[in-house]
């Protein structure tokens, strides 16, 4: 299905590449963010035909030890913050404390945990995911950072400018072995949160409606206690979200909740498959309207699966097929992390894959050949103008419902574009879109159309 096309990376040298995320760190145009680790975090817009990077020295950092990236407005300007989590250590007690830049009026940025009053808060606990949530529905964005060894963390900002670690307060603080974490509406409908974690089982926070959460993996039977998770992603399956979880060396997991709200799981032997795997992508990268599993490996072959709804004696089951990766089988590749944007706006997804952990390698970008012409792209934004990490978009044509969640933090270290893409498959256009956002506002578009992206500002009045 993919073709290399690595060579839109302007300047490419080999590193130890982990994390990826896309940011909306200058009003609308979309960066891939990379981060480095003992080099420099690399920050690719898309310029005269090339990715290129813009990072500045201060988001660079390049003496530290980056793994994880997440974007989100933390303090309610309409622009994005960056969070940069270092690991230098494997679990535990770590030395270099993590990142939060925000852009300074004139331009540059700061870290906010260097500022007297916010380093006695700083996350000095190796990390592994760091993802970003409006638990109330307000429009201003917590970082909620996995850490493996020891307690989990929540960041928000107090009135005054201090950072607040809200995680103790709202009993998530729990220690685990901190890998993949998501946000999204996938337990209730407002933000939840899901960390998958190895040596021990998964937490899963959710939300009672009012910020607050309940931790409830055991009633939805999602603990998977003995396995040592790594990447997680939500998945379209007829209109709801499926949930999915990759394995390190051990089975991996598709789920689907049941009418009892119970989940279960639904991999099939060649999904299941132990591998050495890091990153979970669910997306639609030829446009035919259903979800590709992108499996990103450590020195294997990668693995790409199509999920599809399939009748069966007049029931919809789900049907899981094994896909031709082509040049994103990559078998030699040491990846890390990964993530997707329509970087250059052609209406078809590019794949960036971070490489390196074991050895420095460049990084490389796939980009499918679409089997289909047609999409849609939404874009919700907040009351402030940011992008509605949380929201969730359910989109009707071609006679189905398809559901996308804008990324707050999925895959493993990773965070996706904060657009929902949906390919069109046979349909030329969509007939309706819905969206929802963290507090509970929705609003209906008729008659999107079709091969554009759609804007939708928060609603007023």
């Amino acid at each position: 299905m993919f073709e290399d096309a690595s060579d839109l990376i302007a300047d490419n040298p080999p590193g130890l590449h982990y994390g990826v995320a896309v940011a909306d760190l200058d009003r609308g145009r979309y960066s891939f963010v990379v981060a480095g680790f003992g080099g420099p975090n690399r920050i690719f817009v898309w310029s005269n035909g090339a990715l290129r990077d813009v990072a500045p020295p201060e988001l660079a950092d390049d003496e530290r030890r980056a793994v994880g990236v997440a974007a989100g407005d933390v303090d309610g300007d309409g622009r994005e913050e960056l969070y940069v989590l270092n690991a230098d250590t494997f679990s535990g007690p770590k030395q270099f404390a993590d990142r939060l830049f925000r852009r300074r009026p004139d331009g540059g940025w700061e870290d906010l945990f260097e500022r007297p009053v916010n380093r006695g808060v700083r996350n000095l606990s190796a990390g592994r995911s760091v993802a970003v949530i409006d638990r109330r529905g307000v429009g201003r964005y917590g970082f909620f950072v996995a850490n493996h060894g020891r307690p989990m963390r929540l960041y928000e900002l107090a009135p005054g400018g201090a950072l607040a670690d809200l995680a103790p307060p709202l009993e998530l603080a729990r220690t685990g072995g901190g890998r993949g974490v998501l946000t999204l509406p996938v337990f209730s409908g407002h933000p939840d949160i899901f960390c998958a974690n190895e040596r021990g089982q998964n937490f899963a926070y959710r939300n009672r409606g009012d910020g607050t959460f309940e931790e409830v993996a055991t009633q939805l039977h999602l603990r998977d206690c003995e396995e040592h998770a790594r990447g997680v992603t939500t998945f379209d399956w007829n209109g709801e979200f499926g949930l999915a979880w990759v394995n390190w060396d051990g089975p991996h997991r598709l789920m689907t909740r049941g009418k009892n709200g119970t989940w279960k799981d639904e991999a099939t032997p060649g999904f299941a498959f132990p591998s050495s795997v890091r990153t979970l992508i669910a997306a639609d990268f030829d446009n035919d309207g259903n979800d590709e599993l992108f499996l990103n490996h450590v020195g294997e072959p990668n693995r790409l699966f199509r999920v599809e709804p399939t009748l069966v004696h007049e029931e919809t089951k789900l049907s899981l097929t094994m896909l031709d990766a082509g040049a994103a089988i990559d078998a030699e590749g040491l990846g890390t992390g990964a993530a997707i944007c329509d970087i250059d706006g052609d209406g078809v997804l590019e794949l960036l894959v971070a490489r390196g952990e074991k050895a420095a390698q460049p990084l490389a970008v796939f980009k499918a050949r679409a089997a289909h012409p047609n999409w849609l792209r939404v874009r919700p934004l907040t009351r402030f103008g940011a992008p509605a990490r949380g929201a969730v978009v359910r989109a009707e044509y071609g006679g189905r419902v398809r559901v996308k969640g804008i990324c707050g933090g999925s895959g493993y270290l990773c965070q996706m574009e904060p657009v929902a893409h949906f390919g069109l498959g046979t349909a030329s256009s969509v007939d309706r879109v819905t969206v929802t956002w963290p507090d509970g506002t929705g609003v209906v578009v008729l008659n999107p159309g079709g091969n554009r992206v759609l804007t939708v500002p928060y609603p007023r009045g």
